[in-house]
């Protein structure tokens, strides 16, 4: 892929991030796809959610950002199946938990959305 294609994702995962550090569900449903597929994978902790329910359980919570949390977040891989296909690995701290979040993007009115955000945590030990 072109480094214009991986600044595109880059770009993507600024506002993900962002979004999830301020709580923010308008910055969020700009990179999330209308069908979205939010999964937990946690033992004991399993959880099926779509856009609307998970984007009020953000508008619910209190942002880490005015927790005081500082962003620490990170891509560890992007994978292009195809120019429609992608997926990301990342991984980010906020809310004293460790996530890693596998994401799948696909096309929804001519960008790149998440259309499956598949994630598991585990408490921070700081």
């Amino acid at each position: 892929m072109t480094p214009a294609a991986y600044r595109q994702i880059a770009e993507l995962m600024e506002i993900y991030f962002e979004g999830l550090h301020q709580a923010d569900s308008t910055l969020l449903r700009q990179v999330f796809h209308p069908h979205l597929a939010y999964v937990c994978a946690t033992d004991g902790d399993e959880l099926y959610l779509d856009l609307d329910t998970y984007m009020a359980r953000v508008d619910g919570r209190e942002p880490p950002a005015r927790r005081g949390d500082p962003r620490d977040e990170a891509i560890l891989d992007i994978a292009f199946g195809s120019p429609r296909l992608v997926w990301v690995t990342a991984r980010m701290s906020m809310m004293g938990r460790s996530y890693l979040d596998h994401l799948t993007l696909v096309p929804h009115e001519g960008a790149l959305r998440i259309v499956t955000k598949v994630f598991t945590y585990i408490p921070r030990k700081d």
